[in-house]
């Protein structure tokens, strides 16, 4: 009977053990990647036989990471190691590493709001991108500014005012060859959005950050600008709006002095808003020069010319999607997971190690 009762209790302590150790792991945010395979949601939509010659019959949407709360700004960061993704879970203030074989920890927190009283629903970093050294760009909602994380750890202030009121809230930004930096400010970061009393700037941006530090407006004609991104050969700018009424990517000219020349509506998402969740959020382009553009219900992509050749869809609200490991592997921030999916083009003017 006492020997009965001892392995009772050994069991009992074996298992304590492995919850404990499990609630321990996930406290410090590392969940562990065991498995080579992965679940997967949605299917691909084929409006155009072209979208062959980008997507394989047999590509799928997996699910490499889930457990969050909203995600956004993906970001790849290669190394000798292989590489791994960065991302924002802007309501936890915090970014998020992934790396293959390991799974998801915290790299950063605080992320984008560093105050002491409470800031609304989505305080951290969104937009994430790289500047041509290698330092990590952040667009940060609560500190309402640009910023870049130094080799020593500190975080340096690139820009949090025009003209001397405070920026709304960057959402995302895009590096050019030369090094300026441009993106976006809606308001969606401030704790009560546009009424807020914070606000200092009775409109949303779109701006250019020179390297030599000058702030200039580009464009205040978006009510919601939101995912930006060049063309191949930076003659143009894309912006999406995220504005339910007006849900569109706007494709403007880019002059020889790096300011916009008048845009151009080159996709509308409108009606589709009331079909799928999300709206016109992130997107990234490929070497031929298509859009993969986060709308409603996933990722869409749209030629040059504005013609669509079908979604990536996850039904699901999409916020954003990065190009990694080769180039070749398309990352989507999706409501509350990491997704990825396997192309068969690449990223722009992708660099690898």
């Amino acid at each position: 009977m006492r020997n009965a009762n001892m392995k009772k209790t050994l069991r009992f302590r074996v298992c304590l053990l492995s919850a404990l150790t499990a609630l321990l792991v996930h406290s410090q945010g590392i969940l562990s990647q065991e498995r080579a395979e992965f679940a997967a949601i949605g299917k691909i939509v084929r409006q155009n036989s072209r979208i062959d010659d980008l997507i394989g019959p047999g590509a799928k949407i997996e699910v490499v990471a889930s457990g969050f709360e909203w995600c956004e700004g993906p970001l790849w960061i290669p190394d000798a190691k292989g590489g791994y993704l960065l991302f924002s879970d802007i309501p936890r203030n915090s970014v998020m590493k992934w790396q293959e074989g390991v799974g998801v920890s915290v790299f950063m927190k605080p992320s984008g709001y560093t105050g002491i009283t409470d800031y609304g629903r989505e305080p951290g970093s969104n937009g994430l991108t790289l500047d041509l050294q290698g330092h990590i760009i952040f667009c940060e909602h609560g500190d309402r500014r640009i910023s870049r994380l130094e080799k020593d750890g500190g975080k340096r202030t690139l820009a949090d005012n025009y003209k001397g009121k405070r920026l709304n809230s960057p959402n995302d930004a895009v590096v050019k060859s030369n090094g300026d930096i441009y993106f976006t400010d809606p308001p969606y970061g401030l704790p009560k959005g546009t009424s807020d009393p914070r606000r200092e700037l009775d409109f949303c941006g779109v701006y250019r950050l020179s390297v030599s530090g000058e702030l200039t407006l580009l464009t205040k004609e978006m009510t919601r600008p939101n995912g930006i991104a060049f063309s191949p050969d930076e003659r143009v700018l894309y912006v999406a709006q995220s504005d339910s009424d007006n849900a569109i990517i706007k494709a403007f000219p880019v002059t020889s002095n790096g300011t916009l020349g008048d845009g151009k509506v080159l996709y509308d998402f409108t009606n589709l808003m009331r079909k799928y969740p999300g709206a016109p959020d992130g997107l990234k382009v490929g070497e031929g020069g298509n859009l993969f553009a986060t709308g409603p219900g996933g990722v869409y992509i749209v030629t040059p010319e504005g013609t669509l050749l079908g979604r990536i869809h996850t039904g699901k609200r999409t916020s954003n999607c990065a190009w990694g490991n080769d180039g070749s592997v398309l990352y989507m921030t999706v409501d509350d997971c990491l997704c990825r999916i396997k192309t068969k083009t690449k990223g722009a003017n992708w660099r690898e190690m």
